[in-house]
């Protein structure tokens, strides 16, 4: 039996736990205070108990620089760590997946199962990263080992298993290529973890760039399969997510990346990887709209193809064989 804790922020740890199980031989359970989703099929899903506390007024979340959220008297908080560790005591799970947690990773690593962590990009110094990196059996690195990011730690190397971008969308083939457009397209992809883009940005953009049709997937427009339209764009414009890279990866559409604020610059140093490697036009913040013209033609002109080095359609197989090794109290190899 595997274990995995999916955080409930974005969809990025949804969709890498799904693309994750696909590849999975052993029994999986999932632990979540996301609702299961309606299709999933990858194991048992767990529903556990959500924050119901005003987060403002949590007292001492971070148990002075230890950990990111253990406030004191969290009904939330009591209640999930109690199922979690029910779960554990009763599974006695072979691994437990963290992605991502440092308070779940310490409480299952305590109660004796081993960890596998998912790695995030950025600087993660701090002391509970440290720590949950420091408890785990393996991390597992979701960006090819010769893009790797220059802010990781080098201590962990000796554990960090650098497997590749991967999404839902790895080896689908590629829809037939429909009837030449009359202009070229280009698909704004926002992720559900917020973003400092507005409405009047848009509006700006499209205004700028009357020789372009936008397709706009956020604010109030949503699907929940973007495939289609991602092989079509002529040019995609998305944040630096972890997911929606993948995705464009898989896709080798050409693409304007821009990150957004996140903690520990998440985003930003995954934006300096991909600029540094010409996979992707890089603009740091939402660009004036006289700059749109030129962007969107460099973008076209890079070209998508180079994505093949970010994700190779196998990086769910390489995270899931990690995983399974942990289990089998293997040692992963390190590649």
């Amino acid at each position: 039996m595997i274990g995995y804790y999916v955080h409930h922020h974005g969809r990025g740890h949804l969709e890498r736990a799904r693309a994750i199980a696909a590849q999975l031989h052993d029994e999986l359970t999932v632990l979540s205070s996301l609702e299961r989703p309606a299709e999933w099929d990858g194991g048992t899903w767990i529903r556990l108990d959500t924050d119901r506390a005003d987060h403002a007024r949590a007292s001492a979340p971070d148990a002075g620089g230890a950990l990111h959220w253990a406030p004191l008297h969290h009904p939330g908080l009591r209640v999930r760590m109690a199922q979690i560790a029910e779960w554990v005591s009763g599974a006695e799970p072979a691994a437990l997946v963290c992605d991502v947690s440092v308070e779940v990773a310490c409480l299952a690593r305590l109660m004796g199962a081993p960890v596998v962590s998912i790695a995030l990009p950025g600087v993660r110094d701090d002391a509970p990263h440290l720590l949950g990196y420091r408890l785990s059996q393996a991390i597992v690195a979701p960006w090819p080992r010769a893009l790797a990011n220059s802010d990781w730690s080098s201590r962990w190397s000796g554990k960090t298993q650098a497997v590749g971008a991967f999404s839902r969308f790895d080896r689908r083939a590629r829809p037939t290529p429909a009837s030449k457009r009359s202009e070229p397209t280009v698909v704004l992809l926002l992720g559900a973890g917020g973003s400092e883009i507005v409405q009047q940005d848009l509006d700006d953009a499209v205004a700028a760039t009357p020789g372009w049709s936008w397709r706009v997937f956020g604010f109030e427009h949503w699907i929940e399969d973007p495939w289609l339209e991602l092989c079509d764009a002529t040019v995609i414009v998305t944040h630096a997510g972890q997911n929606c890279i993948a995705e464009v990866a898989a896709a080798r559409t050409p693409a304007i990346v821009i990150p957004q604020p996140r903690p520990f610059a998440e985003q930003l140093s995954t934006a300096r990887v991909l600029r540094r490697e010409r996979l992707a036009i890089v603009r740091e913040s939402w660009p004036p709209p006289a700059d749109w013209p030129a962007l969107l033609e460099a973008a076209a002109r890079l070209g998508g193809e180079r994505w093949a080095s970010w994700s190779d359609g196998h990086g769910a197989e390489r995270a899931a064989a990690v995983i399974e090794c942990v289990a089998r109290r293997d040692a992963p190899q390190v590649g």
